[in-house]
């Protein structure tokens, strides 16, 4: 009886789940113990801001193997938050894998793919006037989608990989509750499950045609998701209801946490949850996951607009400033509708420090979608970077049995 006492008290004062939301109490002591006014009173509003966030501690052993301990704050998978460039992140890695396939083609990653048309309001890809060689492939959407997260990019390979497939592969893996239905551009949900038919060529010679293809696996819509008090439509109407996100994408954090480590750890996962990668494909991934902006000469980009912490929300985003070279972030952000989402892996390589933080925030204060008046600037990315730094400054004190080696994610990035 005592020791089944012990065992309540103990889960007591680890975790609380309240509604199905995860939170450590050590995490949220650790946040509110060192949290400004500001934070304080963000995290004092959970129903206006629906932040979650999760820390990932990684401790090394003798042989430099990493462990992942996970702390939860308010994480819950079914309080919806709108993905928006988060789903970029499997549907790059399920066009490597795809590409993979095609190798007795004689296809890889930089192979030239032509996108062709087939239905309605499709377009085609002839050229990519940001590619050294002008032509568009694989390799060159992946690394636009982690370098500044380009819509196209992901258009052009959710095509590649197709709505059927990019789906039942994920739910195959164990991602039961990803769903994605959509392109980022406008289309009703039929348009978004035709998939353009596609030309791998090599010069002139054609070395692989894929046709068009229709995904006709139903999503499972009954929850309803309606968030707001009102939105503006697609023909820049006011409606004063709430915008429906039913049929939207949907991307637990969780997950995204996951999928992040299991594509830079990927021994530390079980083989189902691993994607079909080969060595070299990992090696492409990590450069142009932590890549900056500044430091990418094709495709070039303007350093006024593409800053370089213009995809790194955690630490650095609102301050606008230059990364210090010792500190790398490989990470996946995504931003729409007033949601806020980043997902990294921060290393330290001057003190020997690496970590994962994942997050999540919603700042509408007007409660209307589709305005383009969200409080980013004003509020999200302080967020982030609070909490970043907050995290860092621990990581930074912590003691570590074993010091990790950290050499496998240098990269120079001058090549």
């Amino acid at each position: 009886m005592k020791q089944s006492v012990l065992i309540i008290i103990m889960l007591a004062t680890t975790c609380v789940v309240t509604a199905q939301s995860k939170t450590d109490v050590w995490l949220e002591q650790l946040i509110r113990q060192q949290a400004s006014p500001f934070l304080k009173d963000m995290l004092n509003q959970p129903d206006t801001f629906h932040c979650q966030f999760i820390y990932t501690k990684i401790d090394r052993d003798k042989n430099n193997q990493p462990h992942f301990t996970n702390y939860y704050y308010r994480v819950n998978r079914t309080e919806y938050f709108n993905p928006a460039s988060m789903v970029k992140l499997p549907t790059a890695l399920l066009a490597l894998e795809k590409i993979n396939t095609l190798s007795k083609y004689g296809i890889n990653k930089y192979t030239t793919m032509l996108t062709d048309s087939a239905y309605s309001r499709q377009t085609k890809v002839k050229y990519d006037s940001s590619a050294a060689n002008l032509l568009p492939s694989v390799a060159h959407y992946v690394k636009k989608i982690f370098l500044v997260s380009d819509n196209d990019a992901y258009n052009r390979l959710y095509e590649f990989v197709g709505q059927q497939t990019l789906n039942e592969r994920l739910w195959q893996m164990g991602y039961i509750d990803i769903r994605i239905t959509r392109r980022f551009v406008t289309m009703n949900e039929d348009e978004n499950r035709h998939t353009n038919p596609l030309r791998f060529m090599q010069g002139d010679s054609l070395l692989y045609l894929q046709y068009a293809a229709y995904n006709p696996v139903p999503f499972n819509f009954k929850r309803k998701l309606l968030i707001g008090r009102a939105h503006y439509n697609r023909q820049d109407s006011l409606i004063r209801k709430p915008m429906d996100f039913t049929t939207h994408n949907n991307f637990p954090l969780e997950d995204m946490q996951q999928i992040l480590q299991t594509v830079l750890f990927p021994n530390s996962v079980p083989e189902k949850k691993r994607f079909r990668l080969q060595p070299e494909d990992y090696a492409f991934l990590h450069r142009y996951m932590s890549e900056l902006p500044s430091e990418s000469n094709c495709p070039h980009y303007d350093t006024t607009e593409f800053f370089d912490s213009y995809t790194k929300f955690f630490m650095f985003k609102a301050w606008r400033s230059k990364i210090p070279s010792h500190i790398r972030i490989f990470n996946k952000t995504g931003w729409s509708y007033g949601f806020l989402t980043d997902v990294a892996y921060i290393v330290d390589f001057k003190n020997k420090i690496e970590f994962m933080v994942s997050g999540n925030i919603y700042v509408n204060s007007d409660g209307v979608l589709n305005d383009d008046k969200y409080e980013y600037e004003e509020t999200g990315y302080p967020f982030f970077k609070e909490v970043g730094n907050i995290i860092y400054q621990y990581e930074l004190k912590r003691k570590r049995k074993y010091v990790p080696d950290l050499s496998a994610f240098q990269f120079d990035y001058r090549n």
